[in-house]
């Protein structure tokens, strides 16, 4: 991973992953090995549920994940007990699909091959079946109307090689299929049947073999809108009756269960009569007949029913290979709800036996909800990206508890910024929400959650900054409006972030020791947020109380708390918010970056440039009286970034113009402020994405879309040297940051964040005090393309700005364009 650069060799580790799911059905898959897959933009996340963390993001595809699906799955796990190797299939919108290999010895992954024949457009559907331990077959669906079928031979190898090959391609026409599953019929081997449902509100069944083309064999009607799910179940043995049952559900808001028996072979000789038929239709396959009549109609949901499984079937001899399946349906809809339902046990009557859900009002409704292996946990993921987990923890009589997910972002992550002290990270997005990471002391040791949301907004957020200096926790944000935002935590936040990392003190912070603001309040248009004070949370308990059941036009009052332990999803959307305390006017156009000194006296911001110059220009605001105190001219075009130098005398921008400018920042005697331009120079042949300071000096780096990185130093105040380029990457140059390491040897780290991901650091020492000033720059370690992120990368920030003496450790936080916000460690 490493290579040794200048003096040392680094190794990197990942400490953080958050991120939101893709908006899409059929996108979370549940493995017969514990861990979750979902697709997050281009990436697909792989998600443990016992540390409700995410393990790693496997890079691949060059569209939106649109599903995922294990080999074997959470119903073959009573197979799976002794295998090695797991695999996961994931298709995308561009119609690719991929197969990936995990090995559980050393926990490495591997990309085994891509599917050659792609569909044509977008992947809707994948469904698979494990034949035998090293035999598996899948089938695909797409938007191109047609419906793949493969087999999979696995290799008994490490490292080996999988044979692939198609089956059949069924042309189902212009009403694409959205759903498939696929089953071994019951009582003869080698015979398949494959159904699939769509647009066209049918379910069509197809019998073929493990080796020829797959017929249509029958047409199940019954469903008055869309089929959105379909699930067969493992063989059920009654009364010498071997027979699978079919569930599916729909966006009538119904759930179907079909019964598929094998007619005994004496009935196929006489001439199918009439009285036969009205159960249902009936197909040949082999020297078999079956016949599929409706069984149940589950009525209980009020929305869209977007998915349907049968709980796992559990291994009922020591060995694994007889299995019970258990007549027990998850199902997950569009009304905010998963519901488990089953026969009751004296009159056979199928019953929602367990209902959970989401009673937010923010939530959106589930997309999904799958089964652990187990069967003792079931998962959800909804509209906004987020995951819903239930575990079943009662003894004699079932207890469902909502358990720790991972979260994140579900769009575009544009900044970061840490706190002060690096106490939490703040990331904002084009999702609308900004978010707060911190580590959390649990049982299993600290690990990194999201413990607040301050700001749900109606607009992309773009950037934000959190504020240095003494006082309460602010942050300033601008979002796709012409106005900036600020924010001030509240008392309910101080205290979560005091249980959050108890060993911290309030005390350094310098807070107010009165503080009054406990929460705040959404408003109706979701734009701004009002303040709830201490002694009018009591008053509003009581009232809420009085007033019953909200109605769809009120929105529910925020009841903010100290967390005492990392919250879940109903929390975060709603009752971590914080209260806005000022507007800044004066851009003409939306915001688009942002930054704050190092002494917490000014914040300077500037918008998107599309019609005239005068709009480049960049604004600087004090903080406390928030005044707009100057207007600096310079650009042309939108300034891409801004940073303060360490010690604050100067101010430098980067712009789409091509140009840099640095501008001398005075605070008089009479605290008014000074400030001019010192020089605008073209630096690179195309629009400058990112720059970053050096800590111990006054030297800066810029990086650009004509990938390269060019190191500058302001020299007697007036005139500014390049004092070298760094040879060109692969990608465009999007985010830089610098860290100090020694400030002796003017030594430093530069964190390099490029249009495709991936993140390079390199070790910077420059001898500018002697006459013959040069630097010396060289890579000082490369991350792991399994470790960066698969699309670009929006901003580096390292946790401090200098490395603290004694610390080998220091942390670098990113964000990108593929949704996450990752955490890395570097030993140095």
């Amino acid at each position: 991973m490493g290579f040794n650069g200048g003096e040392m060799a680094a190794e990197v580790e990942r400490v953080f992953v958050g991120a939101g799911c893709n908006r899409i059905v059929n996108n979370v898959s549940w493995g017969a090995c514990d861990l979750l897959s979902f697709g997050t933009q281009n990436a697909v996340a792989i998600f443990c549920p016992k540390t409700a963390q995410i393990v790693t993001t496997l890079p691949g595809h060059n569209a939106y994940v649109n599903c995922t699906q294990w080999l074997p799955n959470s119903k073959f796990a009573f197979k799976a007990k002794n295998l090695e190797r797991h695999y996961l299939l994931s298709g995308d919108a561009d119609g690719t699909i991929l197969l990936w290999e995990l090995s559980l010895v050393d926990n490495k992954w591997r990309n085994v091959l891509q599917v050659p024949e792609t569909h044509k457009k977008g992947v809707t559907c994948i469904s698979a079946i494990m034949v035998s331990d090293s035999d598996a077959m899948f089938a695909s669906s797409s938007s191109d109307g047609v419906v793949s079928v493969w087999e999979i031979v696995l290799p008994s190898v490490s490292g080996g090689e999988c044979k692939l090959s198609c089956l059949d391609t069924i042309f189902v026409g212009r009403k694409p299929m959205v759903a498939l599953s696929l089953v071994e019929l019951p009582g003869q081997n080698g015979h398949l049947a494959l159904a699939m449902g769509g647009l066209d509100n049918k379910i069509h069944i197809y019998s073929g073999e493990r080796i020829g083309k797959f017929v249509h064999a029958c047409e199940l009607k019954g469903h008055t809108d869309w089929i959105r799910s379909l699930d067969f179940s493992l063989p059920l043995h009654e009364n010498n009756e071997t027979y699978t049952l079919l569930v599916s559900s729909s966006q009538d808001k119904g759930i179907r269960i079909w019964k598929m028996a094998s007619l005994q072979a004496n009935n196929t000789t006489e001439e199918n009569t009439l009285s036969s038929y009205i159960k249902g239709p009936i197909f040949l396959s082999g020297s078999f007949s079956y016949q599929i009549s409706l069984e149940s109609l589950l009525i209980g949901h009020e929305d869209w029913v977007y998915s349907v499984e049968w709980q796992p079937p559990q291994s009922s001899s020591a060995q694994g290979f007889e299995c019970y399946q258990p007549q027990i349906i998850l199902s997950a809809s569009m009304d905010k709800t998963m519901m488990i339902w089953q026969p009751e046990k004296t009159s056979g009557i199928w019953m929602n036996m367990v209902t959970v859900g989401e009673l937010s009002h923010c939530a959106l409704g589930f997309y999904s909800g799958s089964w652990s292996p187990s069967g003792s946990s079931i998962l959800a993921h909804g509209y906004g990206g987020s995951f819903h987990h239930w575990r079943n923890v009662g003894t004699d009589f079932d207890d469902w508890k909502p358990q720790k997910v991972p979260s994140g972002h579900f769009a575009s992550v544009s900044d970061i910024s840490w706190a002060r002290d690096g106490a939490y990270l703040l990331s904002v997005s084009h999702d609308q929400t900004s978010r707060v990471f911190t580590t959390w002391c649990g049982e299993e040791g600290e690990a990194w959650h999201e413990i607040a949301r301050p700001q749900v907004h109606g607009h992309d957020i773009n950037c934000v900054t959190v504020i240095r200096g003494n006082g309460n926790h602010r942050f300033v944000s601008g979002a796709d409006e012409k106005v900036a935002r600020v924010f001030e935590a509240t008392l309910s936040f101080l205290n979560t972030l005091s249980h959050a990392n108890p060993h911290k003190s309030k005390q350094a912070y310098d807070l107010p020791s009165n503080m009054q603001i406990l929460g705040a309040n959404m408003s109706a248009l979701g734009l701004s947020q009002k303040p709830i004070y201490v002694q009018a949370s009591a008053e509003s308990k009581e009232r809420n109380n009085s007033e019953g059941i909200d109605t769809l036009e009120t929105i529910p009052e925020a009841v903010p708390v100290a967390l005492t332990e990392a919250p879940i999803e109903e929390q975060l959307a709603w009752h971590t918010l914080w209260p806005e305390s000022h507007k800044l006017y004066g851009h003409g156009n939306e915001l688009f970056s942002l930054c704050s000194d190092y002494e917490g006296k000014l914040v300077a911001s500037s918008c998107k440039v599309a019609q005239s110059a005068s709009v480049a220009d960049i604004w600087l605001w004090e903080i406390g009286s928030w005044k707009a105190v100057g207007r600096l001219h310079s650009h042309t075009l939108t300034v891409t970034q801004l940073e303060f130098s360490h010690d604050n005398a100067y101010l430098l921008s980067v712009s789409r113009d091509r140009n840099f400018s640095i501008f001398a920042i005075k605070h008089t005697e009479t605290e008014e402020i000074e400030h001019g331009l010192v020089i605008r120079q073209e630096a690179h042949k195309r629009i400058i994405w990112a720059c970053s300071w050096n800590p111990f000096a006054h030297q800066f780096a810029t990086g650009s879309r004509d990938k390269t990185v060019k190191i500058w130093e302001l020299e007697n105040g007036s005139s500014v040297k390049l004092l070298t380029t760094l040879p060109t990457f692969k990608s465009s140059v999007t985010a830089l940051s610098w860290l100090g390491i020694d400030t002796q040897k003017n030594h430093g780290l530069l964190a390099i964040g490029m249009e495709s991901g991936l993140i390079e650091v390199w070790s910077i020492i420059s001898n500018g005090k002697s006459e013959n000033s040069g630097v010396n720059a060289s890579p000082f370690v490369r991350f792991d393309p399994y470790m960066c992120h698969v699309s670009s990368v929006h901003r580096l920030r390292w946790r401090s700005a200098e490395k603290s003496g004694d610390s080998s450790k220091v942390q670098l936080a990113s964000c990108g364009d593929d949704h996450c916000v990752r955490i890395f460690q570097v030993l140095v």
